[in-house]
């Protein structure tokens, strides 16, 4: 017992600095000539974060009330695949020739915000008349999930509308209780927006992506939407992809068994973060860090409904291997071709038919 709580303290103190160092980056507007970018990526966003003062907007505190914004980013101009491309400096507004920058932020009101989003809806042609909505993970600021949600939408190629709920992280590695309890806090404002999504909008269906301990606030959501007797969202809900999951295997089985419909999870074997989760979490298995290796567990995952996409062969740009469904281009760009496929499946669908995780996409276009 000592070893392990040693080992601990020791990642602890060597993360530390990355995930707790400076103030939070922050949302500078800055104004980019046409020449510097290579489009705009406009985001509606609903959150379960207090409001704060600009440019941070809202903070990792609690809110009853759910708020809402429309952020307006743009993707530079020298954009990679699979790259976020941000300033050294969190209070720096950027090169806009160079870094992702904001064009601009608006506050608004919940009427206003179901207006905006359901003429963004009608705006476009009808097989993209499709929301995609974004849970973001543990340890992330809302500057940090608004640009990465922004390169997810432009390296997939996304056509629809892209909406993303951030639920109140403090942005801390040692507040991982508390971001636990955030995303338990925030289920109920989370099914509320699906709800409104799937029934008020126009929309033809919707698809959620969520990433680490934000797949536990989205399947808890679905779990309890089940129960409720419309896990379905009146048939709109279509895709749902969890990316590197930081939920107990066995809680996931019987969420899964509740839930009663497919899903598709990607799992990396050499995810670091994760393996901070398990040793902190009475060493148990975390879904995410699973691989093809481990054939009795992913052959009863399968029947049970998961497509499991191994990753744990594919190289990522971040130290703990934790963001490789945004950071590994053959894989982001995979979710854009699911993302793109015609036609609906009653509700019924969300494994990705199609995706082999050693397959190699091809590229989707997106709009300039």
């Amino acid at each position: 017992m000592s070893g392990l709580r040693s080992f601990v303290l020791i990642s602890l103190l060597s993360l530390v600095l990355a995930a707790c160092g400076g103030p939070p980056r922050v949302l500078v507007v800055s104004a980019a000539k046409p020449n510097d970018t290579s489009g705009t990526v406009s985001i509606f966003v609903a959150t379960s974060r207090a409001s704060t003062k600009q440019p941070e907007y809202f903070s990792g505190e609690r809110s009853p009330a759910v708020a809402f914004a429309r952020l307006d980013i743009n993707v530079p101009r020298n954009h990679q695949v699979g790259q976020l491309e941000l300033p050294g400096s969190v209070t720096s507004a950027g090169d806009p020739a160079s870094h992702f920058t904001v064009g601009g932020v608006k506050l608004l009101s919940e009427p206003e915000m179901l207006k905006e989003v359901k003429a963004a809806v009608g705006q476009r042609p009808q097989a993209d008349r499709e929301v995609l909505v974004f849970v973001h993970g543990f340890n992330t600021n809302f500057a940090d999930a608004a640009f990465r949600f922004a390169q997810i939408v432009t390296d997939s190629g996304f056509k629809g509308v892209p909406v993303l709920f951030t639920w109140p992280s403090r942005a801390q590695l040692l507040a991982y209780p508390y971001d636990r309890d955030s995303a338990d806090f925030s289920r109920d404002s989370l099914e509320t927006g699906l709800r409104v999504i799937a029934r008020d909008l126009g929309a033809n269906r919707f698809d959620i992506l969520a990433h680490s301990m934000g797949t536990l606030l989205t399947v808890e959501t679905l779990r309890q939407a089940a129960i409720r007797g419309d896990g379905s969202f009146g048939g709109k809900l279509r895709n749902v992809m969890l990316a590197a999951p930081d939920i107990d295997l066995d809680v996931f089985k019987t969420q899964l068994a509740a839930i009663k419909r497919p899903v598709t999870v990607f799992v990396s074997s050499d995810d670091k973060a994760l393996d901070f989760s398990r040793r902190i979490a009475g060493d148990k298995t975390r879904l995410g860090s699973i691989s093809d290796k481990d054939t009795e567990v992913v052959a009863d995952l399968r029947k049970a409904g998961a497509t499991i996409i191994d990753l744990s062969g594919d190289r990522a740009n971040d130290e703990y291997n934790h963001g490789k469904f945004a950071t590994t281009p053959r894989i982001v760009q995979m979710i854009g071709k699911r993302l793109g496929a015609d036609g609906l499946d009653g509700g019924t669908g969300g494994g990705m038919l199609g995706l082999d995780s050693k397959a190699s996409p091809s590229f989707v276009d997106r709009d300039k």
